[in-house]
């Protein structure tokens, strides 16, 4: 009987303590995807227009000098029985200058530190500079505790359409949607 009493007032005890630190406090989550808002501003698709002309003229010269190296190897293999030791030799390293200088051009126009990333820094960073201010004026007068973007790394397996902040955004941007 103690034993029933004893168990009965620690869950009375829990009863009025516990609530008050489980207690979940209510947070309004919201999402976006910056891909679908980016088509929508007229700006964007300029910008990817630009810098998909920037990139075929690249892609054309990185081409032209594979064309260049492969017409070099062969003629180096036609012609590798003819040569002398010193001649193969030269040859060899005409091929990978070639080639170098193929890999340097890659490297400078599309590697990490490269044009195509740096131009494309320049040209998106104020439009998403706008769109991340739009983002937070509207999560700030909607009353949301969170907001994500779906469009990259972040990836929800739910969401509720009602939270979708696309449109309120967009009109924030004063873009209107049909």
């Amino acid at each position: 009987m103690k034993k029933i009493l004893l168990h009965s007032g620690f869950l009375l005890l829990l009863f009025f303590i516990v609530p008050k630190n489980l207690v979940a406090q209510d947070q309004k989550i919201g999402f976006f995807e910056s891909d679908f808002i980016l088509s929508k501003i007229p700006e964007y698709s300029g910008i990817e227009q630009r810098l998909q002309i920037l990139s075929d003229g690249w892609k054309d010269q990185i081409n032209q000098l594979q064309v260049e190296i492969d017409n070099l190897q062969e003629d180096f293999n036609a012609k590798e029985i003819l040569y002398t030791d010193e001649l193969k030799k030269e040859k060899q390293e005409e091929i990978n200058l070639k080639k170098r200088e193929k890999e340097n051009f890659v490297s400078q126009k599309f590697g990490p530190q490269g044009e195509y990333f740096q131009t494309q820094k320049e040209l998106l960073e104020p439009i998403q500079r706008q769109v991340f201010a739009a983002v937070r004026t509207v999560a700030q007068r909607q009353g949301f505790d969170y907001v994500f973007d779906r469009s990259g790394d972040i990836y929800m397996v739910y969401a509720r359409g009602e939270w979708n902040l696309n449109e309120a955004i967009l009109l924030e941007l004063g873009i209107e949607i049909e």
